[in-house]
């Protein structure tokens, strides 16, 4: 059989009712996603054997994330939120540590650390990031695509730089991978919120760790799940935990997992690289859309187009059914697998007029 287009794919699994332009605050739900938990809800209803726990989909989610980011599942954590894997790597350094981050990065990345208050928070321009990291630097914090305004990080460079002092690197990859292609084998640990561009319902997180960065951190988080052996590690204390990541795991919602199991594939099955054209393509117009309405958007290689000046419309776009967002003051759009030129060429008639 011929394999689906991406177009061809896409409409059969999504039919937007808006022009949604959104994704970086919530990626829209596949079809077979939907099904999925809808299916698996029925089954908790009716008192299933099968209904109550869904650890086979958990599994398929947390190889399949895997899989995308170029690390083994037994690399991967699963969670339920960014910032609850952080507070993880939060509580693991010692006081005094010397935290680095970018100036205006999404709180996620930077709360945890921050709270503690016996940490040394230094936070510096994007730009300025690998050049800033020094030896008393413990660990460096950053988005891997800035949610406000789109644009990436160098993380080539941070990671050479964190490699020459010493350094150990979180990334926050919820506003990069399900488009662009990324390698989390390259860091310490890197998260990611599967609710934007992973497509997954909300309550689906996961959470990297390499091999030697795993024995600095505590598994605060450890219930029965955590240990190598689960069905004997469900009352007592854990004889053993799980060798690999999955002794970090929080105790993963089921139903969220579900239907990131079924995303993930659907992303699998399209390819990134394909995700990758289409969404800059897209971005490419609208920019250049607004370049000749007089707008200049924040510069960016990326899927997410911000613009100052333009917040003010954020109502007109409203009651045309397109769906943006504001964030830092400027109009921010962003672009996923199922927009297509009309909706660019839509929100700027709008912004047109």
């Amino acid at each position: 059989m011929k394999p689906l287009t991406l177009t061809e794919a896409v409409s059969a699994e999504f039919a937007p009712e808006t022009t949604y332009l959104n994704t970086s605050s919530c990626g829209l739900l596949p079809r077979r996603g939907v099904e999925a938990v809808k299916l698996a809800a029925e089954l908790n209803a009716t008192g299933s054997p099968d209904g109550g726990s869904s650890f086979d989909a958990v599994a398929a989610a947390r190889a399949s994330y895997g899989r995308l980011v170029g690390v083994t599942g037994d690399r991967v954590a699963v969670g339920s939120a960014v910032s609850v894997h952080v507070g993880l790597i939060a509580a693991s350094l010692p006081a005094g540590a010397e935290v680095l981050c970018v100036e205006g990065d999404f709180a996620s990345v930077i709360n945890p650390f921050a709270v503690r208050g016996d940490l040394k928070m230094r936070y510096v321009p994007l730009e300025d990031l690998a050049d800033s990291v020094r030896a008393e630097t413990a660990l460096v914090s950053v988005s891997a695509v800035q949610s406000a305004d789109g644009r990436p990080a160098d993380l080539s460079a941070l990671r050479a730089a964190a490699a020459a002092h010493g350094a150990r690197t979180l990334v926050d990859a919820t506003q990069a991978v399900g488009w662009l292609p990324f390698d989390a084998s390259g860091f310490d640990y890197t998260v990611a919120g599967a609710y934007k561009y992973l497509m997954a319902p909300r309550g689906a997180s996961f959470l990297t760790v390499t091999e030697e960065a795993q024995e600095g951190l505590t598994p605060l988080h450890a219930g029965w799940m955590a240990g190598e052996d689960i069905w004997t590690s469900t009352y007592g204390p854990v004889r053993e935990l799980a060798r690999g990541a999955r002794r970090f795991d929080e105790p993963p919602p089921f139903l969220p997992y579900v239907g990131a199991e079924q995303s993930l594939a659907f992303l699998d099955e399209v390819g990134v690289e394909n995700v990758r054209d289409h969404n800059l393509a897209l971005a490419a117009r609208y920019r250049e859309g607004l370049v000749s309405l007089g707008h200049t958007p924040i510069p960016a290689d990326s899927v997410v187009v911000s613009t100052p000046g333009l917040a003010h419309r954020i109502d007109a776009l409203t009651a045309a059914d397109i769906v943006v967002s504001v964030r830092a003051g400027n109009l921010r759009a962003s672009f996923h697998l199922y927009n297509t030129t009309a909706d660019v060429d839509r929100v700027l008639d709008v912004l047109a007029d």
